[in-house]
């Protein structure tokens, strides 16, 4: 897996203070993407030990209320491949801390209903048992709304991974425009 950037003070991509990782590939391509020189899964340096041991520290600060996963797109396969030890080492050493991870797939119809039945599902679900919340659904131009917290357009939905799990029914996040997650 390669990665194109890595945040260490990013207050954009969920609530708090956050360390950002921006992976590299995608397949989605959507119109207007913020970030589309990350659609090419070679762009950028390769993820070894040495930068998911500098996210670990990174993560220590007590400011620091978590991890934002971005792209490229972080359920492309190769991609999950590279980060479900990462998500579980985080969960392993800052249970506390929430992980937040953008895609452009839908939690319920894609995620959920093809790769944890059909495609990848062990790397799948170590990742959906270590992220707190999905922010789902392609990038959507037509939909664009700045007024947005956490999202680039209106289709896209907050959903709590856990509370979405355990009800069997997709849950949103509750947090906004509240100071928690």
């Amino acid at each position: 897996m390669n990665y194109a950037k890595i945040r260490k003070c990013d207050v954009a991509n969920g609530p708090g203070v956050r360390v950002s990782l921006f992976v590299s590939g995608c397949n989605h391509h959507c119109k207007n993407c913020f970030n589309p020189e990350a659609w090419n899964f070679n762009y950028g340096e390769e993820f070894t030990k040495k930068q998911e041991e500098q996210i670990i520290e990174d993560l220590k600060p007590e400011y620091i209320t978590g991890l934002s996963l971005l792209g490229g797109e972080p359920f492309e396969q190769k991609n999950q491949e590279g980060l479900a030890p990462l998500v579980s080492k985080v969960k392993q050493e800052y249970p506390d801390k929430k992980i937040w991870c953008y895609t452009g797939f839908t939690f319920d119809e894609q995620i959920l209903g093809k790769m944890v039945k059909e495609e990848n599902r062990e790397t799948t679900k170590q990742m959906l048992e270590n992220i707190d919340y999905i922010v789902d659904g392609k990038f959507v131009e037509e939909l664009k709304d700045p007024k947005l917290q956490f999202r680039g357009s209106a289709n896209q939905r907050i959903i709590d991974v856990k509370k979405s799990l355990a009800e069997n029914e997709i849950v949103l996040w509750d947090g906004l425009n509240k100071n928690i997650g």
